[in-house]
C-alpha cells in the first residue's frame, strides 16, 4: 500500500506497563499479579470458569476489587492522545481491558484482549455494563442472565477464548501500514499479539520497544527504551511530533 505524505504512519501497541503507572499491577512481570498469585490465573480459564460455580464466584470478587475500576489514566496515556490529534496515529493497539486509553481521550482504541466495561451473557449475548453486575455480587455472587439464565461473564477475553477477528484484523493492517511501530509495556510474549510487532518489521516499519525488562523483540527494535513509561512515552511522543 503506499503511503502519501499526510498518511497516519505511527502504530501503537499497549500492555500492562502503561497502566501500572495509572495504580494498575501488570500480570505477568517479576512482581505481576500472576507471577505471585498463579492461582489468580487459573480463575480465568474459560473452562474452569464455565464449569465451576467457586472460580465465578472467585473471578467476580477479583473485579469487584480490581484497582481497574478506580485507575485514572497516566502521563503516558495523555501523550498518546496527542500523537492521534496530531494526525500521526495509523492504530492505537492495547492488551489491557482497563479502557484508560479511552478515558484519556483516545478515539479510536483496538481492545485485542476485550473490555472489562461490559458484560454479556455466554448464552444469547445480552449485555450490560459491568459496574452494575459488580455492584450487585453481595446478594448475587454468581450473577445470571435476567434474559435467559445463562452464565454471565465480562468481555475480557478469557485464557482458551478466541480473540475477536475484527480486532485482530484491524490489528494486523495497522502493523502493515505502520511506518513506526512502538510497543509499550507489553513483554510481548503472548500471541499472537506479540507477532504484529514482527509483522510491522517485515513490512518495513521501525520497531521501537518501551519496556523495563527485555523482550523476545528487542533484537528487531531500533530502540529499545528502559526508562520509565510515565517519563518514556512523553518524550518520545514529542520527538515524533511535528515542531
Amino acid at each position: 500500500m503506499a503511503h502519501h505524505e499526510n498518511d497516519p504512519t505511527v502504530t501503537v501497541l499497549t500492555g500492562a506497563g502503561i497502566s501500572t503507572g495509572a495504580g494498575i499491577p501488570d500480570f505477568r512481570g517479576p512482581d505481576g499479579v500472576w507471577t505471585r498469585h498463579p492461582e489468580q490465573a487459573e480463575l480465568l480459564e474459560i473452562g474452569r470458569y464455565v464449569a465451576d460455580q467457586q472460580v465465578r464466584e472467585a473471578c467476580w470478587r477479583m473485579w469487584r476489587d480490581s484497582p481497574a475500576r478506580s485507575a485514572r489514566p497516566s502521563r503516558a496515556h495523555a501523550a498518546l492522545v496527542d500523537l492521534e490529534r496530531a494526525g500521526l496515529l495509523r492504530g492505537l493497539l492495547t492488551q489491557n481491558f482497563d479502557g484508560l486509553h479511552q478515558q484519556a481521550g483516545s478515539t479510536d482504541v483496538v481492545e485485542l484482549h476485550g473490555t472489562l466495561a461490559t458484560t454479556s451473557c455466554l448464552a444469547c449475548r445480552w449485555r450490560t455494563e459491568t459496574e452494575s453486575v459488580l455492584t450487585g455480587l453481595d446478594h448475587d455472587p454468581d450473577p445470571r442472565c435476567p434474559k435467559c439464565g445463562a452464565i454471565l461473564k465480562p468481555d475480557i477475553v478469557y485464557f482458551g477464548e478466541r480473540l475477536d477477528d475484527t480486532a485482530l484484523e484491524r490489528s494486523i493492517a495497522a502493523a502493515q501500514d505502520a511506518q513506526v511501530f512502538i510497543a509499550i509495556g507489553s513483554t510481548l510474549s503472548v500471541q499472537p499479539v506479540a507477532s504484529l510487532a514482527g509483522l510491522a518489521v517485515e513490512c518495513g516499519a521501525e520497531l521501537i520497544v518501551v519496556n523495563d525488562a527485555p523482550t523476545m523483540y528487542d533484537h528487531l527494535a531500533t530502540r529499545c527504551i528502559r526508562d520509565p513509561i510515565e517519563q518514556a512515552v512523553p518524550a518520545l511522543i514529542a520527538e515524533l511530533l511535528p515542531a
